[in-house]
């Protein structure tokens, strides 16, 4: 619901803030006071298009801010979720227009595109009259009325779902047909990958353990002489560390009656010599197992480069190439089955497509009984809102392929007079025609598009008498249930809104303005009488006002 409009030197208005309310909202005023220029600024908001020339004289930029209350459950909070805007109870659109072009657009104070502000704020307004933002116009839309009329939301999930797995076995389907050469290249090149892979005999780790092996082969002969000069002065060569500690040893002991505690330092000193030992045997036995064999080295350094090629080609450990080979082989498998697998896509494809059919053509059908119907009753509405010769009508016309909304297109007629032949609605109607259309249609639809705020413009254009009434009463009762506003001269329709609102041109400090003030009772039948009487107010016409509006009360309570 739009609940607050603030604009700023948009034409001639120089600063305007006004609260709008929930039902019917009515707006009235003298000709050229300003109310076309109010519903323009809400089209800016929008997304009609800013033209410099809307700037108020001698000021260089002009905006537009709007507040719309969202109910909890609106679909617009998971749009504002998914484009990162904030999300909550209000939602605050403001458009400037700058006469540099430097125009900014801000979506609960985020930057946003015309683009983006077009897809949020569809759903919110539509505005019935000669503007760009005309819901009957957009054909897509006629067909998605009739299905909230006659509720066929549960057959048309049932055709949609219908519809997506056709599309995706279609996919998988075309996905096989590629050309034959093409899958050829394919399979020679996995072919290739697999073979090249195989022979390899990758083990998860060998790199690691071929990386120390040739570290061991470059450097062998230090290797060697520290580990064979290591045991010969150890234990091998003569005077060597072991036998000289055991002589130690042996003349510690030897004193150990003399002093015991020399005793214990030759036992200590022979456990020391125990492990001298032991690592001169290690290091005896670690420089036999040397491999000097040039041959070895050259193979390891062979081994090494494989590898490297190998993750350079295709991945960079060998165990993520262990993992590419599963890929490829498991790809080989598909693409030699291809025909296997082609064979049984076309079979769920028939099959799915039968049902495709079937589920289709059952909407159709009820699509065809509900287009009757809603004509019939668009028709009744119509004739009250002097319409009575004209011929509204739904067509539904095959499409060559199905489309995610059936298997037929839908779309609005009128013949606005008896003998003319039926055109489309969205290239023949006015704007006039097409507000009472649409006021018909919510009538019959109330929630048929979603669009809780409607503004109509010229809804009265060419009616008075009885026809502006039953205008006044269908607004009215359509107030129950949405907001409107509505633009109009007529006070057999501005006697039926729940809030009035008087646009007054006036000027202030040598500059003309407009203002938008919202009627107490008084004020309100002292408009009404202005608009039953011109100029000439009296009694007569202000009682006639207050009837007129007492009746209207009466007629909708």
């Amino acid at each position: 619901m739009l609940t607050d409009l603030i604009i700023k030197n948009f034409a001639i208005i120089e600063n305007l803030h006004v609260t709008f309310k929930s039902g019917f909202n009515v707006l009235t005023g003298e000709t050229g006071a300003g109310k076309s220029i109010i519903i323009d600024a809400v089209n800016l908001l929008l997304g009609g298009r800013a033209r410099g020339e809307i700037i108020r004289t001698g000021e260089e930029e002009a905006s537009v801010e709007a507040i719309f209350y969202l109910t909890e459950k609106h679909l617009l909070g998971e749009k504002l979720v998914a484009a990162g805007l904030d999300n909550g109870d209000e939602l605050l659109v403001r458009r400037i227009i700058a006469r540099s072009g430097k125009n900014r657009i801000f979506i609960n104070g985020s930057t946003v595109t015309l683009t983006q502000l077009r897809e949020l704020i569809s759903g919110l307004v539509n505005i019935y009259g000669q503007h760009e933002h005309q819901n009957l116009q957009r054909t897509e839309t006629h067909l998605g009325l009739l299905d909230s009329f006659a509720g066929l939301q549960a057959p048309l999930a049932e055709y949609r779902s219908a519809f997506a797995t056709y599309q995706q076995l279609q996919k998988e389907l075309n996905g096989l047909n590629f050309a034959e050469r093409e899958r050829q290249q394919r399979l020679d090149m996995l072919g290739f990958q697999q073979q090249e892979l195989q022979n390899a005999q990758l083990t998860i780790g060998e790199d690691d353990e071929l990386e120390r092996e040739r570290s061991i082969l470059q450097h062998a002969e230090k290797l060697t002489v520290a580990t064979v000069g290591g045991y010969e002065s150890l234990y091998g060569g003569q005077q060597a560390a072991c036998e000289k500690v055991s002589i130690v040893a042996d003349q510690l002991e030897a004193l150990q009656q003399i002093d015991p505690q020399l005793g214990l330092l030759a036992k200590s000193l022979r456990t020391h010599l125990y492990s001298l030992e032991d690592i001169a045997s290690e290091l005896r036995g670690y420089s036999e197992n040397l491999d000097f064999e040039p041959q070895r080295q050259q193979q390891v350094e062979d081994r090494l480069a494989l590898l490297a090629t190998l993750k350079g080609k295709y991945a960079p450990t060998i165990a993520e190439l262990a993992e590419y080979l599963d890929q490829v082989t498991a790809e080989l498998d598909s693409l030699s089955n291809v025909e296997g697998r082609r064979d049984k896509l076309e079979q769920q494809l028939l099959t799915q497509n039968r049902l495709l059919v079937e589920s289709g053509e059952r909407l159709r059908q009820q699509r065809e009984k509900a287009a009757v119907k809603l004509a019939d009753k668009v028709n009744r509405e119509l004739s009250d809102l002097a319409m009575a010769k004209a011929d509204f009508s739904i067509r539904l016309v095959a499409l060559a392929e199905a489309s995610i909304d059936g298997l037929d297109s839908g779309e609005f007629y009128l013949a606005a007079n008896p003998g003319e032949e039926a055109q489309p609605l969205a290239k023949i109607a006015s704007g006039g025609e097409l507000s009472r259309i649409m006021l018909a249609l919510k009538r019959s639809v109330p929630d048929g598009d979603g669009v809780s705020t409607l503004i109509f413009d010229e809804v009265d254009a060419g009616i008075g008498g009885e026809a502006a009434t039953a205008v006044g009463e269908k607004i009215s009762r359509l107030g129950k249930d949405l907001q409107v506003l509505c633009v109009t001269h007529l006070p057999q329709v501005a006697a039926f809104a729940d809030h009035h609102y008087r646009v007054v041109k006036a000027e202030e400090r040598g500059r003309t303005t407009t203002r938008l003030n919202l009627l107490d009772d008084d004020a309100r039948i002292a408009e009404m009488a202005r608009m039953l009487g011109g100029s000439q107010v009296g009694q007569q016409t202000l009682g006639h006002a207050r009837e007129l509006i007492e009746s209207s009360r009466a007629l909708v309570a």
